[in-house]
This record gives structure tokens, C-alpha cells and sequence, in this order.
């Protein structure tokens, strides 16, 4: 359930490949061992022979094969997570816990369980205190029958709340501007519905925490398949190629060809000459929405309304119009010099066009509305650079930063699960290994 709009996804979202699951084939071979172990404890109704941790009671009676169990799963990711993945967890266990009969049938022994979890996009605050975790889901019952469930659980937990805050911080850093969520190249492409998932959730949850407005921008249709967002995006290098270099002529069938909803963004680092390709682009595409408008042509008019421009100049590249002052990490790159100058060449350009003295105005707001989306190895650090230094940068496209996984950098999300309590006798007991204990979270719910 997205905290969002309080709809859960539904468990099909999800495909989850319940036979070779139910089997372990997802799982660490030790959950699988502890199954069989537990399983065949069962069927000879062996009763606890050791000494118990649990003092004070008689645990000789007690039937380890069918022991149940509270589990709790948690991270800690400093100072908070945003939570995500709790849907495509709960999908699991509805559909895979249980066990194989004599007869090599699976029994469904979901129902048996009593699940509490929290939504997704939920804050999963942690101050450093390894006692003290927010777990995001808590499941008791029989442990051998959602065992060998921990392993791609956490996965799913993990990769999910890792994206979202990872995109959430970002959109922190760029004070709200818009995010073209662009790290589909660097992931195995059956991931692409989770990140975008866990994509959308940052957003939501930016949107709802600072009152603002960002929009949610994914470059593949699978990022926004979960939950109806669509691909957009630029022309690629490779399309301008296919114009034998003529970026300005490749928008131009861009413009007439694309329908009107897909928004004209021109790349124009082809020729490492960004200024001079944004004028090209800017000059051709105005002349022809001027030609259609005066001929009361409005909607066709609107076909060729550049939203923006996108220098993509490689890092080891210094653009033709960037002097160089020593430092070559200052010069190459989508630096915030090139940015400023591409800025600059944008609000003047309409100023060297021969139009009509009656649409000058017009033409002043046309190039002044045209926005320019940075790409090209933005991480959270040159993002802040940009906007500590007032850069006008509109948009951010950020692509392998976003799935970025590191304790040096504090992005590591990685889920761990516990179990902290058994049942005795219809009675709940503390257990937890040193260092661990049963821990609350307020914005738990019971999953019916």
C-alpha cells in the first residue's frame, strides 16, 4: 500500500515466480536447510532436548518442527529510510508460504499468519543505536513455512528502500527540480519497474514533506509500469546520426513526427559546440512555429515549442565554448560555466532572428521559457555544487548515482531479519541473538 493514495499493488504487479520460490530456488541454502531440518523434526514429533535461553519455564515439551516464531525486518540507514518494497514482500508471502505434502503438493499456509507491515513510502527513522530499529514488517507463525521467504524478501526490501531514498535525497539536493530518472542502462532491464517504483514514491514523498510539486520523469515505459507513468525523453545521438549531424533538423521531424504530449527536448552536445547547436535548433524550430501561427495554425504551431535543451558533453571533453582557467575538472564536462553560457545564448537568441517588431515579445518568452536539463554523471555532490552556486540548471538527469549502494557514502539499505520472540504455550517469549531485540513501529498495520 502506497502511503500515498492508501491502494496496495496488486500481487500479479509483481510476477513472482511462486514455484521455484516455494522450492528455495531464490533463497540462501541455509534457510533451505533449516526447512528440511525443522520438517522432518515434525514428523518425528521430536520434542526440545538442550537447554533453553528461556528460563523460568519447562521447555521439554516443546515441538521445534513446529515452533513458531515473531520475525522482524528492519534497516538502518541514518538518518531515515523511505520505505519501499513492503507490497511486492507481502505478495510473496501471500503466495508462497506454506509447504510441500507427501504428495509433492504445495499447502498455502498464509492465512495462518499474522503480518503487520507498514506502507510504502513510510519514513523508517534510525538514530545509530542498533537496539533501537523501525521495523517495516513483522510476520509470526510457523517458521518453517515462510523460512525460506527471508532471502528474497530482503532483496526486495533492500533494492526497493535503497532507489527511493537514494532519489529522494537527491531531489533534496536540487531543491525540488525535477529528476529524469535515467539509470535504466546501467541495471539488468527486469529491474526497471521496481526503480521506477521506487522512483515515484521519492517523489510522492518530496512532494508531500516540502509542499512542492515535482513531476515524476522516467525514460522507459517498464519504469512506470507499476504505477502508469510513461517513457519520455530527449533524441539520442544515435537519432542525430541517422541526420548525418543535423540536430537541428533531427528535432524538426522530431516535431512533426512525435505526438504533441512528448516534449521536445533537444541533446545538442554532437559536435562538443552546445551554444552554437542550441541557436541552430532554437532558430529553425522557431521559424516554423512563427509560420504556422501566423497562418491561425495554433495546435501545429505548438508542435515546435522546444522544452528544453540538454547538454550531455562528456567529462573528458572541454565544450568549444568553455575558455580554460588550469583546472581541467572545472573545464570539461556539463560544467556550470557551459551552463550559464548556454543560458545566456538562450534568453538573447530571438534578438538576432528578423522578425516582425509585433511578435518580438513573443519570441523573447518562446526562447526564455525553454529550459535546459543537465546530464551526464550527476551525483548528489555535483547537484548541490550546482545549486550552492545558483547554476540554471532546470532539470536533472541522473542515471547510476540513483542505485548507488556504499557505507562510505551512506547509501548502503540493507534489510536484515531477526526473530525476537517464540510462542510457548500460547504465551510470547524474548529471544534475539546479543546485540538485537523486539523493537515497535508506530506506523505498523495489521494485514487482514
Amino acid at each position: 500500500m502506497s502511503i500515498f493514495n492508501g491502494e496496495r499493488l496488486q500481487k500479479e504487479t509483481f510476477r513472482i515466480d511462486r514455484e521455484r520460490m516455494r522450492r528455495g530456488w531464490y533463497s540462501d541454502a541455509y534457510f533451505s536447510n533449516t526447512v528440511k531440518i525443522l520438517s522432518e523434526l515434525s514428523r518425528e514429533n521430536y520434542t526440545f532436548e538442550g537447554k533453553s535461553d528461556i528460563e523460568n519455564i519447562d521447555c521439554g515439551e516443546i515441538k521445534n518442527g513446529d515452533i513458531r516464531v515473531e520475525m522482524q525486518f528492519f534497516t538502518r540507514r541514518k538518518p531515515f529510510s523511505i520505505v519501499a518494497g513492503v507490497d511486492e514482500a507481502l505478495a510473496i508471502l501471500q503466495e508462497c508460504t506454506g509447504y510441500f505434502d507427501c504428495g509433492g503438493n504445495f499447502v498455502n499456509t498464509y492465512d495462518s499468519l499474522e503480518v503487520e507491515a507498514v506502507q510504502d513510502g513510510t519514513f523508517a527513522m534510525y538514530d545509530g543505536d542498533p537496539k533501537e530499529v523501525q521495523p517495516v514488517l513483522k510476520v509470526r507463525g510457523r517458521y518453517r513455512d515462510f523460512a525460506i521467504l527471508e532471502t528474497p524478501i530482503l532483496g526486495v526490501l533492500t533494492e526497493t528502500t535503497r532507489i527511493a531514498t537514494n532519489v529522494y535525497n537527491t531531489l533534496v539536493a536540487t531543491r525540488g527540480k525535477d529528476i529524469l530518472f535515467f539509470p535504466a542502462r546501467f541495471a539488468h532491464y527486469k529491474l526497471q519497474a521496481m526503480h521506477g517504483y521506487a522512483y515515484s514514491l521519492a517523489v510522492q514523498a518530496y512532494n508531500q514533506k516540502y509542499s512542492k510539486n515535482s513531476k515524476a520523469m522516467v525514460s522507459t515505459d517498464d519504469q512506470g509500469g507499476w504505477w502508469g507513468g510513461k517513457g519520455g525523453g530527449t533524441i539520442a545521438h544515435a537519432s542525430i546520426a541517422c541526420f548525418l549531424g543535423d540536430t537541428a533538423e533531427t528535432m524538426m521531424q522530431f516535431a512533426r513526427i512525435m505526438p504533441e504530449n512528448i516534449l521536445r527536448i533537444a541533446l545538442v552536445d554532437y559536435h562538443n559546440d552546445c551554444v552554437q547547436e542550441v541557436l541552430k535548433v532554437m532558430k529553425k524550430m522557431f521559424d516554423k512555429y512563427i509560420e504556422l501561427y501566423k497562418e491561425g495554425k495554433i495546435e501545429e504551431a505548438a508542435r515546435y515549442k522546444l522544452y528544453a535543451v540538454r547538454p550531455d558533453t562528456s567529462k573528458n571533453m572541454r565544450d568549444e565554448c568553455i575558455e580554460p582557467i588550469g583546472d581541467i575538472a572545472l573545464d570539461c564536462g556539463v560544467n556550470p560555466r557551459l551552463v550559464w553560457k548556454i543560458r545566456k545564448a538562450m534568453d538573447y537568441a530571438y534578438k538576432e532572428w528578423n522578425i516582425d517588431a509585433l511578435y518580438t515579445e513573443m519570441a523573447r518568452k518562446w526562447c526564455e521559457e525553454v529550459k535546459i536539463v543537465v546530464t551526464g554523471g550527476f551525483t548528489i555532490e555535483r547537484v548541490l555544487q550546482f545549486e550552492q552556486l545558483g547554476v540554471p540548471a532546470d532539470i536533472y538527469g541522473i542515471g547510476s548515482s540513483l542505485l548507488d549502494n556504499s557505507s562510505g557514502n551512506g547509501t548502503n539499505n540493507d534489510f536484515t531479519a531477526d526473530i525476537v520472540r517464540l510462542e510457548i504455550a500460547g504465551a510470547w517469549y524474548p529471544i534475539a541473538k546479543i546485540g538485537r531485540k523486539a523493537c515497535d513501529n508506530p506506523n505498523l498495520e495489521t494485514i487482514e
